[in-house]
């Protein structure tokens, strides 16, 4: 299921994603930045380490790829390209319309 809309805060440091069913999930950049599905970042969570990011990481850019977003950082990391599902599963924040 794709999001009916996309949005990205620089100020509050969230991306936004609206789902068909009616819900607003808010997913922060800097957690966003350690969830990275990238292989080199998962073989890093894989390992029991921790990711060292600084919570002032901004998402700069969105670049849609079908099935999901590829994701860039303030920081220069920009492998990680993000599934629908994997987004949806990160939402914690989530609060209907």
């Amino acid at each position: 299921m794709n999001p009916v809309a996309v949005g990205n805060s620089q100020s509050k440091q969230q991306l936004r994603l609206n789902w068909p069913d009616g819900r607003e999930q808010l997913l922060d950049h800097a957690e966003l930045r350690r969830q990275c599905p990238c292989s080199q970042c998962r073989a890093f969570r894989l390992k029991g380490l921790a990711p060292l990011v600084d919570d002032r990481v901004r998402v700069i850019e969105l670049n849609a790829q079908g099935y999901g977003l590829q994701l860039v950082f303030s920081d220069g990391h920009e492998r990680g390209i993000y599934p629908w599902a994997y987004l949806a599963q990160l939402g914690l924040n989530t609060t209907p319309l």
